[in-house]
């Protein structure tokens, strides 16, 4: 069918085609007496039908690519619930870890507070074996007497300031434990959660996986998987277009200087081999306008320098992505992520976390696309970053 559209498509003239009734219809020609009404009528029958598959297809697939869209979206909502319990966790575990260390300094404190107790209640029973009756009685010289006068008041002193200390210690002891018990049943509900959603997720991408291997089997001619990249492509123009006008808007309110002068200076996104490099054969006449660099599910991905979140969605082809703008027209992309850890109008440092590696998209492995784009043109994003 395909042979017989290009061989229509041809700039020959009507009469030199003319030997078959489809080939002179085509060309506005009559065809010959010979020809056979029933044979036209097959063949127009044959195009409808193939029109008919080829529509009933392209529905099939946008079918597809809006389950996966809401499957991934899913998935990035649970695999950041399970990202921010992780932390969570983590300094949950720091806290408790903290506070184990300053109970037991404060039980050292209390052993310490209740020994010079000891000792203080100690003298205060022996002076007392000296008391002022027992000086006046023995006669003694009223000098004495005033030194053991003052000597008893600053024990006196001392051991109530020792029993206020034991006291407030022993209160601050039970406050830690109090705080100790609630964190760690904060830990165990926590862990629980987590065991909860990391099922939750297992679930998602098993059905996710589904979805992908349908939509691989529907797209399955190259022309069908070159068109729906170059539909891609398409879409990725469009939000860049509106990431541009948001950015305009930014740059008027914050001005930012952009990237020109850190070429070659750039940190890496992430770290990990170069699965397919910018300028690459992507599909027939299509080039790769980024670099895909491979990495495991779940990792960090970092912005390669400050700037402003504009884009932060779920993209046809690229999956859950991020766009920063850097300022000066220029801009740094970042798909196929699990999950996104900012939102639309964010403020993001060099080096800081924006999302976490995944296969979004309907990718087949775990990897980053990375794009960077001056003016809206792409450019090769290695000669960016640093050796």
């Amino acid at each position: 069918m395909r042979d017989m559209i290009r061989y229509l498509n041809q700039p020959l003239r009507a009469s030199a085609l003319c030997t078959g009734a489809l080939l002179c219809l085509a060309l506005g020609a009559p065809p010959p007496a010979q020809a056979n009404q029933g044979q036209l009528d097959g063949v127009k029958q044959e195009i409808s039908r193939q029109q008919s598959q080829v529509s009933a297809n392209k529905k099939k697939v946008d079918s597809l690519q809006q389950a996966l869209r809401k499957q991934e979206t899913s998935i990035a909502k649970t695999a950041k619930a399970i990202h921010d319990a992780e932390n969570q966790h983590a300094k949950l575990s720091s806290s408790i870890k903290t506070l184990e260390q300053q109970q037991r300094q404060l039980e050292q404190q209390q052993l310490g507070q209740q020994e010079l107790l000891k000792e203080l209640l100690n003298a205060q029973y022996k002076q007392g074996k000296n008391s002022q009756l027992a000086l006046l009685l023995g006669n003694s010289d009223h000098h004495k007497l005033d030194r053991y006068t003052v000597y008893a008041e600053h024990l006196s002193q001392a051991r109530i300031k020792a029993l206020d200390e034991l006291a407030a210690t022993t209160t601050e002891i039970q406050l830690k434990q109090h705080q100790l018990e609630s964190q760690r049943q904060q830990q165990t509900t926590l862990l629980a959660k987590l065991t909860k959603e990391k099922t939750q997720l297992e679930a998602e991408q098993r059905q996710r996986q589904k979805t992908v291997r349908s939509l691989t089997g529907q797209i399955r001619s190259d022309s069908q998987y070159l068109a729906e990249l170059k539909d891609n492509e398409k879409r990725l123009v469009k939000e860049i277009a509106r990431a541009k006008a948001a950015a305009a808007e930014a740059a008027r309110r914050a001005p930012m200087n952009g990237l020109s002068k850190h070429k070659g200076k750039l940190a890496w996104p992430v770290k990990g081999p170069v699965i397919h490099s910018y300028n690459s054969q992507q599909q027939g006449e299509l080039r790769w306008k980024g670099m895909v660099i491979g990495q495991q599910t779940g990792n960090p991905v970092k912005a390669v320098y400050s700037g402003k979140v504009v884009f932060a969605d779920w993209l046809r082809g690229y999956g859950l992505m991020v766009v920063v703008d850097h300022g000066k027209g220029d801009m740094s992309f970042y798909g196929y992520n699990q999950t996104l850890l900012k939102k639309v109008g964010d403020t993001v440092q060099a080096n800081e976390s924006i999302a976490l590696v995944g296969d979004s998209g309907g990718q087949d492995r775990s990897a980053l696309y990375f794009e960077i784009r001056r003016k809206g043109t792409p450019t090769n994003p290695t000669s960016w970053l640093t050796r």
